[in-house]
């Protein structure tokens, strides 16, 4: 382990800039965005068949559909825009990451803090991420032909999640920041995945409604070891806010709420049994991380219960999708 983070500060070192732009990327979140996309890539596939009208995806296989290139493009078109608001938000937040003590999974990349790179460096990167996602956006939807309404979702996501972190919006600095993040992460991201190869709809929203509520359990875990630090620099955080009582019981609410709304979508048949049941995986993670919020500092336990949602529902769903008449539904 010391050898791997001597590697990492030798790199940084040598070629700070770059090393800066990658690490600011966050690499472990974009391969966790690209998995939220295929979720909803495939709860669009697993319902056009389910409703007897499959224009997705063949009992032979998604990758042999005509719905496979669309698919591919919009993971494309997607990344840019995922690193610009990453960007944006390790601009935003360089006296937050200057201040507080990172884990590993809160407090940023610390990119700027650890090359001494000044701030503007990020700025200029976020303005020319933007550009490159606008046109790579504009290339795809020439070339492949990107519906209207995939490219428009994700201009939505690109827009506001740049106004999440930066003036003079600011979502963070109002004290909506973790519904706002919730909402992008939670449910544009897998309606945007099932648009570009079928359409959003709103039983497709209402699927990921569990998954945004599990989202915003691990916000404000994730947002609990910085609050001293966002406080300084006028970030108005719920971890922020409120006490930590009642950081807790909003955790509860949410947590019973996205298994309340699970169970009601499976009733009312909205929710095929094997995707319902995937859901079960992160409960131990939500009660653990329930227990824990606030009295400790890492966010390990709400955030495996994030990301084992995310890995369990995308299985489920893309299982329903490539054996649809075969799995018990």
């Amino acid at each position: 382990m010391s050898r791997l983070v001597s590697g990492r500060h030798s790199v940084a070192a040598r070629v700070p800039r770059l090393w800066a732009l990658w690490a600011a990327a966050r690499p472990s979140q974009l391969l966790l965005i690209l998995l939220v996309y295929v979720l909803g890539v495939g709860i669009a596939t697993a319902m056009s068949g389910l409703e007897g009208t499959r224009t997705v995806v063949s009992p032979s296989g998604f990758v042999f559909s005509e719905a496979f290139a669309p698919a591919l493009a919009g993971a494309v078109a997607l990344v840019p825009v995922a690193v610009t608001i990453h960007y944006a938000n390790e601009y935003a937040d360089v006296e937050t990451d200057a201040l507080t003590e990172q884990t590993p999974f809160s407090g940023g990349s610390g990119a700027l803090v650890r090359t001494g790179l000044d701030a503007e460096f990020l700025q200029h990167a976020t303005g020319a991420s933007a550009v490159v996602s606008v046109l790579t956006l504009a290339c795809i939807v020439s070339v492949v032909g990107l519906s209207p309404t995939a490219a428009g979702l994700l201009v939505t996501v690109l827009v506001v999640g740049v106004a999440y972190s930066l003036p003079p919006v600011a979502f963070i600095r109002r004290g909506v920041g973790e519904a706002v993040n919730a909402l992008l992460g939670g449910l544009l991201l897998p309606l945007y995945g099932a648009a570009t190869v079928g359409s959003a709809t709103v039983s497709t929203a209402l699927t990921v409604v569990p998954f945004t509520l599990v989202v915003g359990c691990n916000l404000l875990a994730t947002h609990w070891p910085d609050r001293k630090a966002d406080a300084t620099v006028g970030k108005r955080t719920l971890a922020v806010r409120w006490r930590p009582d009642s950081l807790r019981r909003a955790y509860v609410v949410l947590a019973a709420v996205a298994a309340a709304t699970t169970a009601l979508l499976w009733f009312l048949g909205l929710l095929p049994t094997l995707a319902a049941l995937s859901h079960l995986v992160c409960v131990p993670f939500l009660v653990w991380g329930g227990y824990v919020l606030t009295r400790q500092r890492s966010p390990l336990p709400s955030v495996l219960a994030m990301v084992s949602l995310a890995v369990s529902t995308t299985l489920a769903w893309w299982a329903v999708a490539v054996g649809v008449g075969v799995l018990p539904l």
